[in-house]
Formats: C-alpha cells, sequence, structure tokens
C-alpha cells in the first residue's frame, strides 16, 4: 500500500476566486500570488493516484483565517474523501476564535454572540470521518502553538478524538521561499514537549528537527513526532532519508509530496532512488502511514 501523507486540495469555487482570496488570506497570498503555483481538486488528485500507483492520499485544508473558508473547504474535503471509497483520507482546519496573535498582547474580536465553540465544530468534524487537523501553520493563523489557548484547544481535541496534528514546520537556516515561514521548530519542539499524548506530523522533515535527537532531552520529548517528506527534492539532498532513520528510526518517516507542488509519480520515483532497503522502502511509503492511521 502506497499512502502520501500530504497533499492540498481546494474547492473549485475557492480556486476561481483565488485573486481576490490573495488580497484577503496572508498566507494564501505567500503562496498563491505565484501564478505557477498550482491549485489542485480532489479529483485532480484521484487522477494522480492512478497515474502514480498511489493507493490513499491524506488531502489537508489550508491555514485561512477566515472561518467561512475554513468551513466552505472542509466541506469539500470531507464530501469528497466520502466519495472515494477510502482512497482520501480527510484532515480539516478549526477555526480557534479569540486567538491571540503571535507576538502581540492584544486579542483579536471576541466571537460573536451565539458563534458555535470550536469544540462542538471539532466533534462534528471527526464524527464526520475527519482523520485529522492540518497543514497547521499556528504563525500565519495568529496563535503561538508553544503556549496558548489555542494549543491546548488542538492537544485535547487531538486527543479527545484520535486526530493526528499536521503542522507545517520551518527550516531555521537555508534558502527562502514562498510559504517557508509557518511554524518554528523550537515551537514545534515545545509543543510536542507539552502534549506526549498527540500524535504530530511535522510536515518537511520537521524543518530538520531530527537532527537534533542527538541532544536526549529531544530525543525524549519528540517520542510523538513522525516526519513526513513533503516537498523533500526542494529542501534536501537525498542522503536526508538515511540520516533520519539514523536518528529517529524509519518507522517515524511518512512519505509525502506536497500535490500539487511536485507530482505523485516523480516524488514515488524520488523516494525510491534514495538508496533504501526494501523493507524500509515499504515502510517509508505507506507501511508506517497505514499503522498510524490503523488502515
Amino acid at each position: 500500500m502506497i499512502i502520501d501523507v500530504h497533499a492540498h486540495v481546494f474547492p473549485p469555487a475557492v480556486r476561481d476566486r483565488r485573486e481576490s482570496l490573495i488580497a484577503t488570506e496572508p498566507a494564501f497570498a505567500a503562496i498563491y500570488s505565484n501564478k505557477d503555483a498550482a491549485m489542485a481538486s480532489a479529483g485532480e488528485v484521484l487522477a494522480s493516484m492512478d497515474g502514480a500507483g498511489v493507493d490513499r492520499t491524506i488531502i489537508c485544508n489550508f491555514a485561512w483565517r477566515d472561518e467561512e473558508l475554513i468551513d466552505e473547504t472542509n466541506a469539500y474535503i470531507l464530501d469528497a474523501a466520502s466519495r472515494s471509497g477510502g482512497r482520501l483520507i480527510p484532515f480539516v482546519s478549526v477555526y480557534l476564535a479569540g486567538r491571540t496573535r503571535h507576538g502581540h498582547a492584544e486579542m483579536e474580536e471576541a466571537p460573536a454572540p451565539g458563534a458555535v465553540d470550536p469544540r462542538s465544530k471539532i466533534r462534528a468534524l471527526a464524527a464526520a470521518g475527519a482523520r485529522g487537523i492540518g497543514e497547521l501553520r499556528p504563525d500565519d493563523s495568529g496563535y503561538d502553538l508553544a503556549n496558548s489557548d489555542e494549543a491546548d484547544m488542538l492537544a485535547w481535541a487531538a486527543a479527545a478524538f484520535d486526530l493526528a496534528l499536521l503542522c507545517h514546520a520551518s527550516e531555521p537556516v537555508g534558502h527562502a521561499y514562498a510559504g517557508k515561514e509557518g511554524l518554528s521548530i523550537g515551537t514545534l519542539y515545545a509543543f510536542a514537549r507539552s502534549a506526549p499524548a498527540v500524535t504530530i506530523i511535522a510536515a518537511h522533515w520537521g524543518g530538520g528537527l531530527p537532527f537534533y535527537t542527538l541532544m536526549p532531552e529531544v530525543r525524549d520529548a519528540i517520542e510523538n513526532v513522525y516526519f513526513d517528506t513533503a516537498a523533500s527534492h526542494l529542501l534536501y539532498d537525498p542522503a536526508v532519508y538515511r540520516r533520519v532513520i539514523d536518528a529517529v528510526g524509519v518507522k517515524r518517516i511518512l512519505w509525502g509530496t506536497d500535490f500539487p507542488l511536485t507530482t505523485q509519480a516523480k516524488a514515488l520515483a524520488r523516494t525510491r532512488d534514495a538508496g533504501l532497503t526494501g523493507d524500509e522502502l515499504a515502510a517509508v511509503t505507506g507501511g508506517n502511514a497505514a499503522e498510524l492511521l490503523g488502515l
């Protein structure tokens, strides 16, 4: 079984509003103001899977600030997953109203009277089939994952409903690129240490966090963290596979593509050429994700 743990989809109606959303959604603008940045529908993910021989794909929401956009995209993701016969696995977003702006003391407006409690929405999303929350970009969404009510809410939701948290992670060094910022590895580490019962998938090799497991306290604190390989070819030499296996073990590496940033077929070919043994390759490209998700 080949499982891609990191792909993005957008409702066609959202894709049609691309230009207007660039003006109102900062995280979206950082990536999609580039006209070459592709946006995919659920149908395009399924077509890619058919061409690449991928059995299942986690389809993620985006770090929208607007609650209606979150709800619209969640509904699309859940519906697409329900129609896919299990091939698409839904990861949703949640609107955390009343959050503190990252790096500032002021609070955003309180939720309007009668607004739905985030806990009720999370409960409903889980009941509708959500298997995780993400891709989380807390800095872009305006809260501190290391120490905030929003972080506590996410930890509660993950533990209460067995939801994995897929978190963007930024490398502290290296070249700049659109969408790099979103969550520092220091903040990710602090959250993992404070929420040991939560399953975390740290995207993009966790921004390099596995390499800090040479520090015993880091190794012990992030036993609940898995690392996906999304966009690996844009960040690391193929030797990253062997180095991270040596650092944290093969069982905590999950194959991801960041489709449609790259094609699933090309990403799979790169991983197959990374010098892994047959058992390692089977674990990374699907076995680990199947075990994690209980498939």
